[in-house]
């Protein structure tokens, strides 16, 4: 996907790595070939009337897409038709690239994400084959550890090429996210219905295969992800311990670190530290764990994902630059472009800068809100 024409966007607000000018960009042939300040006075030029231009958004971690295949418990859609869903909008919240994340594993023994992954995984290759996406897509696996087929399913999976991320997990009840069983009670109990005998025996039986399958996992796929050069994510770390393991693992991505001391030394260390952006949007963590606010006002907050919202990502890197914190706009809008583009050595795009691809987004600041108003992905227009 490229243009060969070339265009001129003058009067914008050009959000750059470290600033903010009101300037003009030049793309050519699906690149940008200069960025500078002052306005054009080439009548061909598209006069963008101070609104912001920025990177394209890189979104590293999205469960959206199986919602498309399994819009309600039972029902299977037809897999072109829920990538081109899932497609149409990631790219109208300003997204061109996305990385899927799926399953490998699921807390749930008959649970619709094992049922689906094959289907998910093989109607996103043949869509993306036959050029009908407008966004960039990329895997993003989920490794859930303590199930036990998730090492069999790893290996199977992990040699596809849009495999570019590679995180661990362990939902267990005591473990990181659950680290309090007060809350994976109250969770997974009202998400299932449980009995309190029924939840009884479902926390021993996820204690017991974490116990047997959590350690060896987490070591063969880290060990595979090392050899492949696949970059890998911790998810949920809670303690300098598990930080220590992370990194120990080789790991450079720590996902909703559940803790300020977790994620403080995260950053440190060199991790880059992924929160929410509906952690941003909505004020504070759905499971009670440390806000991505707090991260943010610590200076320790690198990249921001939509997570379970796609329209979530441009709203919380706006918001974030608003908080009390030393983010400002440029600040803010790296966490959801250069900066996640770097974790994942993804560097043709995420910046402003002349030679990288020209994917934009313009922004109008209107009633208080970012309101996208045009998505180019290599110099095309795609919304």
């Amino acid at each position: 996907m490229s243009s060969s024409s070339e265009q001129i966007f003058s009067g914008a607000q050009l959000v750059l790595n470290n600033e903010v000018v009101l300037g003009t960009l030049v793309v050519q042939n699906g690149l940008i070939q200069e960025c500078q300040s002052g306005a054009s006075s080439l009548p061909q030029a598209i006069d963008c009337r101070g609104d912001y231009l920025l990177p394209g958004l890189i979104e590293l971690h999205t469960d959206n897409m199986e919602k498309h295949f399994v819009p309600r418990p039972g029902v299977q859609w037809p897999g072109r038709s829920a990538v081109l869903t899932h497609d149409a909008q990631v790219i109208a919240s300003g997204i061109t690239t996305v990385f899927d994340a799926v399953s490998i594993g699921d807390i749930k023994a008959d649970g619709f994400r094992l049922k689906s992954l094959h289907y998910m995984l093989s109607s996103l290759v043949e869509t993306c084959a036959l050029g009908l996406t407008r966004a960039d897509h990329l895997v993003h696996l989920r490794c859930e550890v303590s199930h036990k087929s998730c090492l069999e399913l790893f290996t199977e999976l992990s040699d596809n090429p849009l495999v570019r991320l590679v995180s661990i997990m362990d939902h267990a009840p005591g473990q990181r996210q659950f680290a309090r069983l007060d809350k994976y009670i109250q969770y997974y109990q009202g998400k299932m219905n449980f009995s309190d005998a029924q939840m009884t025996a479902f926390i021993a039986s996820h204690q017991q295969s974490s116990e047997l399958y959590s350690t060896p996992f987490r070591q063969q796929i880290a060990a595979h992800c090392q050899a492949a050069n696949i970059p890998l994510a911790s998810h949920d770390d809670a303690t300098l311990a598990h930080i220590e393991e992370s990194l120990s693992f080789g790991m450079s991505i720590a996902e909703f670190p559940t803790t300020l001391e977790a994620a403080q030394a995260a950053h440190q260390s060199g991790m880059k530290v992924l929160m929410g952006a509906p952690n941003i949007v909505r004020g504070g963590s759905h499971s009670g764990n440390v806000a991505a606010a707090e991260l943010a006002q610590a200076g320790v907050l690198d990249i921001l994902s939509s997570d379970y919202y796609p329209n979530s990502l441009l709203d919380a890197a706006f918001q974030l630059a608003g908080l009390d914190n030393p983010y400002s706009l440029a600040d803010a809008i790296r966490t959801v472009t250069s900066t996640p583009a770097a974790a994942v050595g993804l560097t043709d795009r995420g910046s402003l800068v002349a030679g990288l691809r020209a994917d934009l987004v313009r922004v109008r600041w209107q009633h208080d809100h970012p309101l996208i108003q045009q998505v180019w992905n290599q110099g095309e227009r795609v919304y």
